[in-house]
């Protein structure tokens, strides 16, 4: 019995590890976002979209590590209940086995496949489940939307008092009445304007 409230114990360790996980990533991501800023300041639209998809990852990352800290924590509950009532099956003891090595590891997806194995063991598998289930597999890609580099290189811009405009380097921010005159330039500046519209 003692056992299971060992494991009950690093369950909610881990989902306060996790939790601890995502406040870094959205430290990390904050830190990122202020290099965005520094890098179109300086005219470095590459350097700074680099920097939007790092923030913008973090992000997505800050979210999933939240997401499973609400989802070992909901295991918890279930196995305090399960400990206070009682009931701890056979079959569920089984399935703690190397449980101390999955949820120190931080790895969303042994953890996830973890919880999998708990989840069974109750009867009443909530809809909640499954449908944060979707969502985590969904946001896990690592590929970053390009849609969203740019509305956060955006973002950052106006924060800056910045015209961020993607298509053209920025060499010549001083001078705005001399070299913005070319009807080409007028064309992009309105592109953006109808960009920003969409944002």
């Amino acid at each position: 019995m003692s056992n299971m409230e060992k494991n009950l114990f690093n369950l909610k360790f881990a989902a306060k590890e996790l939790q601890r996980n995502s406040k870094k990533c959205d430290k990390e991501e904050k830190a990122e976002k202020a290099k965005v800023k520094k890098a179109i300041q300086k005219g470095n639209t590459e350097v700074a979209r680099i920097h939007a998809e790092n923030a913008i990852r973090q992000k997505n990352q800050s979210v999933n590590f939240l997401r499973m800290s609400a989802r070992v924590d909901a295991v918890a509950a279930r196995v305090q209940t399960a400990v206070t009532m009682n009931k701890v099956t056979k079959s569920m003891a089984g399935v703690v086995k190397g449980m101390d090595v999955t949820l120190k590891s931080m790895n969303l997806e042994k953890i996830s496949a973890l919880m999998e194995k708990f989840e069974r063991q109750f009867e009443t598998l909530d809809v909640q489940t499954s449908q944060m289930e979707d969502t985590m597999s969904s946001t896990t890609t690592l590929t970053t939307p390009q849609g969203q580099v740019d509305a956060l290189m955006m973002e950052m811009a106006d924060e800056t008092g910045l015209d961020l405009n993607l298509e053209l380097p920025q060499g010549q921010t001083g001078s705005v009445g001399t070299s913005v005159a070319s009807a080409e330039q007028d064309e992009l500046s309105q592109r953006l304007a109808k960009l920003r519209d969409q944002v």
